[in-house]
């Protein structure tokens, strides 16, 4: 039975499918894991534990030692991902209702899902249609893996009077720490780095599964269509900013592109940020189920995009310029 290979046959499926599936017994048979013991822990109550691990991973791939161009590039990238998402983040604040929302979708989501790149779907794009620079920069975008930028976003709108309530210097440290562990480990020995990542991907499935747990299915019915638009608006939005600041520096505009997705770790962003900050808390299920279905829509859009974005490229006769 080949349940990892039939999972991995949807989009962020690893993600998505433990997350849909605790979401589905919390809302039919919310006391059946919530047992005590082990099975608890691990299954209803371990989703922080499971996160903090999981951004340790992350943090060891991030690679100081890479220079130059790739630095270029990734900052770059990094960037004009950041303020695409924190700008529209901060329109949904200005505008949102008396519910928290606006026009249906949490800001807390629009930020977490714009900032956050899905890594895997940019080296898979990158390596197709770019040079080794544009795959290398993967280790500057790796600082997008997690909480940060979405908290870096909040307070400031915090600060300019958007948000209810800051974070901390000891918030920020709490939920960093973590990542800035894994980086010193990841840089000072590349074996840990390869030990702590391969870790990374076994514990996506679990902290996903104990997310749902915290979710009811009727969150998921209304949120997933503000999901979908999220989806859209990544790819769109994101994509053809990096596409075209890309062109401006002469760059291989389809690596810019490249990062109009929602990485599936984002999922895990709403929960950081309301551990972090009690005042997220109130729309902390609807903005998680909206970033799952957001990083479902750009895994499947996303390509189709770029795959559109390299024809026309090509008509011109430009796209092998850019490969040299």
């Amino acid at each position: 039975m080949r349940i990892k290979a039939n999972m991995e046959k949807i989009p962020g499926g690893m993600m998505v499918v433990p997350l849909l599936l605790g979401a589905l017994i919390n809302t039919f048979a919310p006391g059946m894991l919530r047992i005590g013991g082990f099975t608890q822990a691990l299954f209803v109550d371990g989703a922080l534990v499971l996160i903090a691990l999981f951004l340790l991973c992350a943090g060891a791939q991030i690679n100081v030692r890479n220079v130059g161009t790739t630095v270029g590039k990734g900052v770059t990238l990094l960037t004009v991902k950041w303020v695409v998402g924190a700008a529209f983040g901060l329109i949904a604040y200005a505008f949102a209702g008396t519910d928290g929302l606006f026009l249906g979708l949490a800001p807390l989501a629009i930020i977490a899902a714009m900032t956050n790149s899905n890594g895997g779907l940019y080296v898979a794009l990158v390596g197709q249609y770019g040079k080794g620079d544009d795959r290398a920069a993967y280790s500057i975008l790796a600082l997008n893996d997690g909480p940060f930028l979405t908290m870096v976003a909040l307070s400031i709108f915090g600060a300019i009077g958007f948000v209810d309530g800051l974070f901390s210097v000891v918030d920020f440290v709490a939920v960093l720490l973590p990542i800035i562990i894994g980086a010193v480990l990841g840089n000072l020995d590349e074996e840990m780095r390869d030990f702590l990542d391969s870790g990374s991907n076994m514990l996506i499935p679990f902290f996903a599964f104990a997310l749902g747990m915290g979710i009811n299915f009727a969150d998921i019915l209304a949120g997933g269509l503000g999901g979908i638009v999220l989806g859209l608006m990544t790819v769109f939005l994101t994509g053809s900013a990096g596409y075209w600041v890309f062109k401006l520096f002469n760059w291989n505009p389809i690596v810019g592109a490249s990062e109009g997705s929602s990485a599936g770790n984002s999922v895990a962003t709403p929960a950081a940020i309301a551990s972090a900050n009690a005042a997220f808390a109130s729309v902390e299920s609807v903005a998680t189920v909206q970033v799952a279905a957001s990083v479902v829509t750009t895994a499947i859009l996303l390509p189709i995009y770029v795959g559109f974005l390299v024809k026309r490229l090509e008509k011109k006769g430009k796209l092998q310029a850019y490969l040299q």
